[in-house]
């Protein structure tokens, strides 16, 4: 069974930042893709990074220079640090785990961006 929690969410103003947290408990094997999606009002569910085990990367052009995935391998923990954040970044934001060909959601984390 395989389970992600995450943290990090909150009502922040325009320009600020936020850093998202996932941790992965379970049958998590050593490969795997860890990272965030999210899900605006009205909108459908967009990938905003990715991140493989191996350390390569996949992540929207939009938010490409303003937020960064990391991960902690040891940890099973995948992170999203959010900076100079805008209006329209507001969304729930789900952490995301495909591994041995199976795809895992979180129960979403809300970020709203707002003054």
């Amino acid at each position: 069974q395989v389970q992600l929690v995450e943290s990090g969410g909150g009502l922040v103003q325009p320009g600020g930042s936020l850093r998202l947290s996932c941790a992965a408990s379970g049958s998590i094997f050593s490969r795997n893709v860890m990272g965030w999606y999210r899900q605006a009002p009205g909108k459908q569910r967009e990938l905003v990074a990715l991140m493989a085990s191996g350390g390569s990367t996949n992540t929207e052009d939009s938010v490409k220079d303003r937020f960064t995935i990391s991960r902690d391998n040891a940890k099973n923990t995948v992170y999203l640090q959010m900076n100079s954040l805008k209006p329209e970044d507001t969304a729930v934001y789900y952490c995301y785990l495909r591994v041995v060909a199976t795809d895992y959601w979180g129960k979403g984390t809300v970020v709203t961006v707002s003054s």
